[in-house]
């Protein structure tokens, strides 16, 4: 059976395909655990970052995302939890980039306020 592999390189081509498809496949059915610790790591960045109170929205899809993929994980669709994680991870920054701005914003107008209140006093004691 060898020898008719080698003569005809045809079958012999073939043979390296499939086996190179069967391999690909084999990867692909493997748990995302890293893509599943990823996601969950950029979900407790964006709640230590505040995004349950400045980005309720693009949180609740992080977690909704989250709780599927761990569902597709637990059902052994690979793929589909793979997928789901990674959306659930970009929402999850999402989330937190929009609390951070928020934060930023309200510093912001912190500090005018600050800046308007000492203008307001300096205009007092000059009268």
């Amino acid at each position: 059976m060898k020898k008719s592999l080698l003569k005809n390189p045809k079958t012999l081509l073939a043979a390296v395909v499939a086996g190179s498809v069967l391999t690909l496949a084999g990867c692909s059915g493997n748990p995302p655990t890293t893509q599943l610790a990823v996601a969950t790591q950029a979900l407790n960045a964006a709640e230590t970052a505040g995004a349950i109170e400045f980005a309720p929205v693009e949180m609740q899809a992080a977690r909704q995302k989250m709780n599927q993929a761990e569902k597709a994980d637990f059902e052994k669709d690979y793929k589909k939890a793979k997928d789901l994680a990674e959306q659930a991870e970009w929402d999850a920054r999402v989330a937190e980039r929009k609390a951070q701005a928020e934060k930023v914003q309200r510093a912001v107008k912190d500090a005018e306020r600050a800046v308007q209140e000492l203008r307001n006093e300096g205009m007092r004691g000059s009268k």
